[in-house]
């Protein structure tokens, strides 16, 4: 049976290294410390973990004097932000976008939409090259986004668009729980916990048997960086996809 929250993830992790026909030697507290250590390794480098959004966040007084806004704490990497003040970006009566309409487009049902769109590709090229992206710094352990310009440009009310990666969140998507990959990968961390307990003793089993404490925690080690190499090459996103 597939797993679909983190209590029923925990038994299938236990079932998969031979519970109950096994003890298997690690407490309650351990295996939810592996569940979050997996789940934190998943959502950072695996594209499935995590998820392109457009975060808007209304601007206040405070906000402006600062030059900064707090991002939510799903939010693990900021890209950039939607145009703030540019000449076909805002709202005034005197705006470059208003001014082509009003003036020649008035009638719509005979003139050409051409001129318009190539003059509004003009501009947006003019300002890339002259002006350029607004620069911003995010850093994803204080959720802070520096917005580096002029903030005198910012009204308060005003929205700011981010454009930023955030955590696939297991409570609302279940099926994060079935990710073949993380169902391995949390496996391996549970077995290594394991064999770390009982590597100074060797725990008999039943029949008399005993458990290779070391060989297991060499094995489960090499299954580790195993997946975390597959992870690298197969799931990640490229470097260069985040900033923060």
């Amino acid at each position: 049976m597939q797993p679909t929250d983190k209590e029923s993830f925990a038994q299938f992790l236990l079932r998969k290294l031979g519970s109950p026909v096994i003890p298997i030697n690690v407490s309650e507290e351990q295996v939810d410390d592996i569940i979050d250590q997996a789940l934190y390794y998943y959502a950072q480098y695996h594209m499935d973990g995590q998820e392109k959004t457009y975060y808007s966040y209304a601007m206040t007084s405070e906000d402006i004097a600062n030059g900064y806004i707090t991002l939510p704490s799903n939010i693990i990497g900021a890209i950039s932000i939607f145009p703030v003040g540019q000449s076909i970006g805002t709202n005034s009566l005197f705006n470059m976008r208003y001014q082509f309409i009003i003036n020649d487009l008035y009638n719509f049902s005979n003139v050409s939409l051409v001129p318009f769109y190539m003059a509004m590709n003009h501009i947006q090229f003019m300002e890339e090259i002259l002006i350029g992206q607004k620069p911003i710094r995010y850093n994803r352990h204080n959720n802070i986004l520096y917005l580096d310009m002029d903030m005198s440009i910012v009204t308060e009310g005003q929205f700011i668009v981010v454009e930023a990666y955030a955590v696939i969140d297991p409570l609302i998507y279940p099926n994060v729980w079935i990710d073949y990959w993380l169902q391995k990968y949390a496996t391996s961390l549970l077995k290594r916990q394991w064999a770390q307990n009982i590597k100074v003793i060797s725990l008999p089993l039943p029949g008399g048997a005993r458990i290779a404490a070391q060989q297991m925690y060499d094995e489960a080690d090499r299954e580790v960086t195993t997946l975390e190499h597959e992870m690298v090459r197969t799931f990640s996103n490229p470097p260069a996809v985040m900033i923060g």
